[in-house]
């Protein structure tokens, strides 16, 4: 029996390995950055020309404070990457040597078939009758 999935579950299903999957490789960090650079340049457009407030915003020398939110969290996140060291496995060193030794008495027996056996045997008199008959 196979159960079958509404569309919504599906959807919700996909929905969420994407969502997943854009976490993993680390494009939430350039959508809060997308997020934070048209904020920035929205604040830009009240003071300055359009070309000012592009050069403002993209240089790098203005950071906003979500700018340095993001940038913060990047470098505390591959920090804490590799946070653990690897340890080694140490073993002991361990001597000893397999040796095979033959069985003092070795009989081989002969295979037994079963399956032939049964088809000598007559079928059982009188034959069996049906549940229903």
């Amino acid at each position: 029996m196979r159960l079958k999935l509404s569309p919504v579950f599906v959807r919700f299903g996909k929905f969420f390995v994407i969502i997943a999957l854009t976490a993993m490789l680390g494009a939430h960090w350039a959508l809060l950055q997308s997020v934070a650079w048209t904020r920035m340049l929205a604040d830009n457009l009240r003071t300055h020309s359009l070309s000012e407030s592009v050069a403002r915003t993209f240089d790098g020398r203005h950071p906003c404070p979500i700018c340095r939110a993001i940038a913060a969290a990047k470098k505390a996140e591959k920090k804490g990457e590799f946070a653990l060291p690897m340890q080694k496995l140490e073993f002991t060193p361990f001597q000893e040597s397999f040796v095979f030794i033959a069985p003092s008495q070795f009989q081989l027996l002969p295979p037994a078939n079963t399956f032939a056996d049964s088809l000598v045997q007559k079928p059982p008199v009188p034959p069996p009758r049906g549940i229903f008959a």
